[in-house]
């Protein structure tokens, strides 16, 4: 499954960053950020709850950047 978010992002460099970090959670099969248009766009491992990984995903890019915003509604 493919979800699109909204995402607060302040440069490309950190877009890339967040992908990176994104695409290394469990229960993601890949993530996409991007900068230009403002959106991240995650495919999800079979079985796994949207809801959950994307607040392990949030953690994960607010390591890269703290004020880092996704819409997760």
């Amino acid at each position: 499954m493919k979800k699109t978010y909204a995402i607060e992002v302040d440069c490309a460099n950190c877009a890339n960053l967040m992908e990176t970090a994104a695409g290394k959670v469990d229960g993601v099969k890949n993530a996409t950020v991007n900068f230009m248009t403002q959106k991240m766009i995650v495919e999800f491992e079979e079985g796994e709850e949207p809801g959950v990984v994307m607040k392990a995903v949030l953690k994960a890019c607010k390591k890269v950047e703290p004020d880092c915003e996704i819409a997760l509604s």
